[in-house]
């Protein structure tokens, strides 16, 4: 495992969004740095699609609308 230094506005963003996708400021961190590769490896696919991908090749299976269940959340 290696570091990298960050400006500090940036680090602020990246803990801000780990909390919102219950993730640790180092998983978001690598989360953004894999999509930005892939963005950049991939310019003539849109987000979706890269996601999309990703999942599939992960063995994630998207619901259709028909089977998927509403979403709900509760306040805490």
């Amino acid at each position: 495992m290696g570091i990298v230094s960050i400006d500090d506005d940036l680090h602020e963003q990246v803990r801000r969004a780990s909390k919102v996708s219950c993730r640790s400021i180092n998983a978001q961190a690598a989360y953004w740095i894999k999509v930005g590769m892939l963005c950049e490896t991939n310019p003539g696919l849109s987000f979706a699609q890269i996601m999309e991908r990703e999942l599939s090749s992960a063995g994630v299976l998207p619901p259709t609308l028909a089977q998927s269940s509403p979403l709900r959340i509760e306040a805490a």
